[in-house]
C-alpha cells in the first residue's frame, strides 16, 4: 500500500488546511485493493482532494511534464495549465508560476505520480501501473479531455485507460473499475458501483464507444449530485 515519506505527510498536513475534507458517497462497494478509479479532474481540485483524503489511498496518473523537474513544471503550468486551460493572461501566468512552480514541483516529488505520455513512452506507464495494481495499490485516472479547459459536463474520455485495461486483461487481470465524479460545490465524491472491464467490453462497440459510455455515466453522476445539491440549497433557503 502507498506510504508517504515523513516530509510529504507534513506537506499534506499544510495542504489540508486549505482543502476541506470531502464527503465520499458510494453507490456500491468501495474501492479497496488493486482497483481503478476513473474521475473528473476539476482543475487541481480532484487530484489534490483524492491525494489528501482518499481512504484507502490511490496512486494518480498525471502528465509527465509535472513529473520531470522544475523547468518542465514551470513551462507546463504557464503555457498549458494557466494560459491554455484556465485562460489566464500569459504574463500573469509567468509571474505567478515563479512562486507556484517550485511549490508544485516539491509537492509532485512526494506524490509518487505515475507519468503519462502522448507517445510510445506510454507503454512504460502501462507496465508500471500493472505492477502497482499487482502490489495491491489503487490507481486513479483522469481521462477527460481538458485541452480547452475543465467543464462540469465532460465532453469526452481519452482512450488510454482502455489500452491499460486491455493490457491487464491479457495478463489475466480483469480490472474492477469505479467511475467517480467530484462535485466541487458540495465537496462530494460520488462513486458508482464497480464494474468488471471484461463485462463492459463484452457489450461490444468500438473503443470510442466504450469511452463515451463511461464518460456519459460520469456525467450522470455529476448531474445526480448537482440535483441533490440544488434541492438541499432550496430547502435551506425555504427555512429562512
Amino acid at each position: 500500500m502507498k506510504k508517504d515519506k515523513l516530509w510529504f505527510r507534513a506537506v499534506k498536513g499544510v495542504v489540508k488546511i486549505f482543502i476541506k475534507k470531502p464527503k465520499f458517497v458510494f453507490l456500491g462497494e468501495p474501492y479497496r485493493s488493486g482497483d481503478v478509479l476513473l474521475s473528473n479532474h476539476v482543475g487541481s481540485s480532484g487530484p489534490l482532494t483524492l491525494e489528501c483524503y482518499s481512504n484507502p489511498p490511490v496512486r494518480l496518473w498525471g502528465t509527465y511534464e509535472m513529473n520531470s523537474g522544475l523547468r518542465s513544471t514551470y513551462r507546463y503550468l504557464v503555457h498549458t495549465y494557466y494560459h491554455q486551460k484556465k485562460g489566464w493572461n500569459l504574463t500573469l501566468a509567468r509571474i505567478f508560476c515563479l512562486l507556484a512552480a517550485p511549490l508544485a514541483n516539491m509537492f509532485y516529488k512526494g506524490l509518487q505520480l505515475t507519468s503519462t505520455y502522448p507517445d510510445a513512452r506510454f507503454c512504460g506507464t502501462i507496465k508500471k501501473s500493472y505492477k502497482i495494481l499487482e502490489g495491491g495499490e489503487n490507481i486513479c485516472i483522469f481521462p477527460e479531455d481538458s485541452s480547452r479547459g475543465y467543464f462540469d459536463k465532460l465532453t469526452l474520455f481519452h482512450e488510454g485507460f482502455i489500452t491499460f485495461a486491455d493490457y491487464c486483461l491479457k495478463k489475466g487481470m480483469d480490472l474492477s473499475i469505479f467511475v467517480a465524479y467530484f462535485h466541487k460545490k458540495s465537496r462530494t465524491f460520488i462513486v458508482d458501483a464497480p464494474f468488471k472491464y471484461s463485462a463492459v467490453k463484452a457489450e461490444g462497440g468500438s473503443r470510442k464507444d466504450l469511452a463515451k459510455r463511461i464518460c456519459d455515466r460520469c456525467n450522470e453522476l455529476g448531474a445526480r449530485q448537482e440535483e441533490a445539491y440544488s434541492e438541499a440549497a432550496a430547502a435551506k433557503k425555504a427555512k429562512k
